[in-house]
């Protein structure tokens, strides 16, 4: 009598009187067999649910900056001007400043006239890629020349400020940052 590996090759021959090596030997491939089920069971159950999770799609709105693709969120950040050059080859990605995140832009006909612009596009994201269904061109703060609307707002120091109380005898100069990298 032979007893089996769990691979299929023999072991030697079991001597009379061993039967319970044979058991123990038996046991234990039972055990491995177990084991290894048990560990394919959680493999099987996730792998559907990653998949799946790859192909969802998801509706929204998304703000940023169109630039170029041969440009990363370093460098969109850093407002390179080589993120707002027309590259041979590359296409058009919407630059997310406040998340800095790139998406990549489908359809690119929908965009490509919008190069440096800041936009707010709606569509759905698959994966890293917008499907555009609408997009308009936004603007951030006052043009040039136009007048602060009536604000206030505390300061530093916790006073209420207005745009009279900053008044100066030479104008005034008011800076909104709107994010930092701290």
């Amino acid at each position: 009598m032979y007893a089996r590996r769990l691979s299929g090759v023999p072991c030697p021959p079991i001597q009379e009187g061993s039967e319970g090596l044979e058991l123990m030997l038996t046991a234990r491939a039972d055990s491995l067999r177990k084991r290894f089920f048990l560990c394919l069971v959680p493999l099987f159950s996730i792998t559907p649910i990653a998949v799946a999770g790859q192909n969802t799609t998801k509706p929204g709105s998304w703000s940023g900056v169109l630039v170029s693709s041969s440009c990363n969120a370093d460098e969109a950040f850093a407002e390179s001007p080589e993120c707002t050059k027309n590259v041979p080859g590359a296409k058009l990605s919407l630059y997310d400043d406040t998340n800095r995140v790139i998406y990549g832009i489908e359809p690119q006909a929908s965009v490509s006239a919008h190069l440096g612009d800041t936009v707010t596009v709606r569509g759905t994201l698959h994966g890293e890629t917008i499907r555009i269904a609408s997009i308009e061109l936004i603007s951030i703060g006052l043009a040039v020349g136009q007048k602060a609307p009536a604000f206030s707002a505390r300061d530093q120091f916790g006073r209420l400020q207005t745009l009279d109380s900053l008044k100066g005898t030479n104008g005034t100069v008011l800076l909104f940052f709107r994010s930092a990298d701290w």
